[in-house]
């Protein structure tokens, strides 16, 4: 099969070149729209139960909220781990699957076991963001002039900022950190209530029935209808000040007669505080949104879409005083690691195209042999784009050029010499028909060794969960690279060689010009002087050397 590939190769020569164009454009496309990540995604399938049970104990929470969720999740499959912690007030159940489910089958599959959950009244199970741990893309604070005041800011963002970034393709949920939340806050006394024979229950109760609209039907006037409804949702704190709560001697008793309402927040149980120096900005008392990415999205087109959005909110949306200042952002990271491999590769592909000048004697053999490193690079982004994996630091810092040119340099090598070494009547049959014997003879030879470097990364391509996550991109990246190279090596390496050397060895009358290469050379005196006395010496004593330095190595 490869002596059939190297003789099509090179009895149709525009072929592979025509080939490696292609490669080296749809490469060089396909770059442009791969994904990128700054590191790769560990995290396993995860589902995260949050439950709120306000007010209660954390063995309260445990006993009604927690222990109910567990009960009932129990019989979900491909579950490898199940996890739970309760705090006062909150249930957090977490459950860990197998690599092959997916998020949105064990999130849906999820949903339906809990409607078994039997939980207190009120208290209602949410399923965490589609995220991962990794998934925080973006930070922002909302800044503004002393026209605005804290809960101003806050209020803002949790409202018009978050619901319009959230538009955006590919987040999963921004959360709202910081800030103090705005309430309306009835204040009142056991003798404000005494008074007028209420209990605090009648209060509650009267707020609640109060804050609701109610629908009508349909008045008909001539060819219109107009809808009639009645409104009762509060507004504003003037609505609930005149919320009635019950009657004396038939004088309504309004809420404002028992308890007065204010505008506050609650009490804090955490605060944002954030510096820029650079900006001279230093705020005790600020408002966050976090960004959090959809897990298995495009980082960088998703930041792409979110800043498109962000800055539509601040031409649009924002009072003016108001200014949205992003704090962290994950491109800068990816950036960075872009750069960093960028830099590697350059630094690499120069230091091997240096080395194959000065080793092979020749810069045109050396720079057939550095152009698979290029081609076999871009058929590695062709083939990662197909499998789905993203290059990051890892699957794009591990290619080693070395064993990339391999291939290539043994080929190189054995076709300049057996060419150099031609006699006459070779010649007068043709370069081509000459490579192709030449090309045929380590053919198979170059495939196995290709076959057995692929099979030394088995071990990574076996690995499971995090482990497999992290490093069999990383062995795909390079077994890619890797049979590029060998594609290349045995189709188009040949064919430049028939044409380079085509016109010298052509010319029967002409003596062929052979280079020597100083270097090599040298270094082949130099061996041969030092293995020389060492053929002198007979196999006992070469064993007895051997079994005396046994001993040292302890001491070493």
């Amino acid at each position: 099969m490869i002596s059939k590939v190297i003789a099509f190769s090179l009895k149709n020569r525009w072929l592979p070149i025509v080939g490696i164009l292609a490669v080296i454009v749809g490469g060089i496309y396909v770059y442009t729209i791969l994904r990128i990540e700054a590191y790769p995604d560990i995290s396993d399938t995860n589902v995260v139960i949050i439950t709120q049970y306000q007010g209660r104990a954390a063995e309260e929470v445990e006993q009604q909220v927690t222990m109910p969720i567990e009960r009932s999740l129990n019989s979900v499959p491909g579950v490898i781990f199940r996890r739970s912690r309760t705090i006062f007030g909150l249930s957090v159940v977490q459950l860990t699957f197998e690599d092959n489910v997916e998020d949105f089958f064990a999130r849906q599959y999820v949903s339906e076991k809990l409607k078994n959950a039997q939980l207190p009244p009120g208290v209602v199970p949410e399923l965490g963001p589609l995220s991962s741990p990794t998934g925080e893309i973006l930070r922002y604070v909302v800044r503004g002039n002393e026209n605005y005041t804290p809960m101003d800011l806050k209020t803002l963002n949790d409202w018009v900022i978050i619901p319009k970034l959230l538009q955006t393709i590919g987040i999963a949920d921004i959360s709202s950190f910081g800030g103090p939340v705005k309430q309306y806050q009835v204040l009142t006394s056991p003798e404000r209530l005494k008074k007028y024979n209420l209990t605090l229950k009648d209060l509650i109760s009267s707020v609640e029935d109060n804050n609701l609209n109610t629908g009508g039907n349909i008045i008909e006037r001539g060819e219109q209808g107009f809808a009639v409804r009645g409104i009762g949702a509060v507004t504003n704190v003037h609505d609930l000040r005149k919320i009635v709560i019950s009657s004396s001697g038939g004088v309504p008793i309004f809420l404002e007669d028992v308890a007065s309402i204010e505008i506050g927040p609650p009490y804090p149980s955490g605060i944002l505080g954030y510096s820029i120096p650079a900006e001279g900005i230093f705020e005790n008392s600020g408002t966050e949104g976090i960004v959090l990415l959809k897990r298995g999205e495009d980082t960088k087109e998703t930041l792409k879409r979110l800043k498109e959005k962000l800055n539509e909110v601040i031409s649009n949306d924002l009072p003016e005083g108001v200014e949205i200042h992003v704090i962290y952002d994950r491109s800068n990271l990816i950036d960075f690691t872009l750069k960093t491999v960028s830099r590697t590769l350059i630094e690499g592909i120069t230091i091997v195209v240096i080395v194959l000048v000065v080793f092979l004697g020749s810069f045109s053999s050396a720079l057939v042999v550095a152009i698979t490193i290029p081609v076999a690079l871009l058929f590695s982004f062709i083939m990662m784009k197909i499998t789905g994996i993203p290059a990051n630091l890892l699957s794009l810092g591990a290619i080693d050029f070395g064993i990339i040119v391999d291939g290539a340099c043994i080929m190189v090598e054995h076709l300049v010499r057996s060419i150099k070494s031609a006699p006459v009547g070779d010649r007068k049959n043709g370069i081509y028909n000459f490579t192709t014997h030449s090309a045929r003879e380590i053919g198979k030879e170059l495939f196995f060794s290709v076959v057995i470097i692929i099979i030394a990364y088995t071990p990574l391509f076996a690995m499971q969960r995090i482990e497999g996550k992290l490093f069999s991109p990383m062995a795909f990246t390079i077994s890619f690279a890797i049979l590029g190279s060998f594609i290349c090596s045995i189709t188009v390496v040949p064919v430049f060689i028939s044409f380079i050397y085509k016109k010298k060895f052509e010319a029967v009358g002409e003596k062929f010009y052979n280079t020597r290469n100083n270097m090599l050379s040298s270094l082949a005196d130099i061996s041969r002087k030092v293995i020389a006395p060492l053929k002198k010496i007979k196999p006992y004593e070469l064993v007895l050397i051997r079994t005396m330095q046994i001993p040292n190595f302890g001491f070493f």
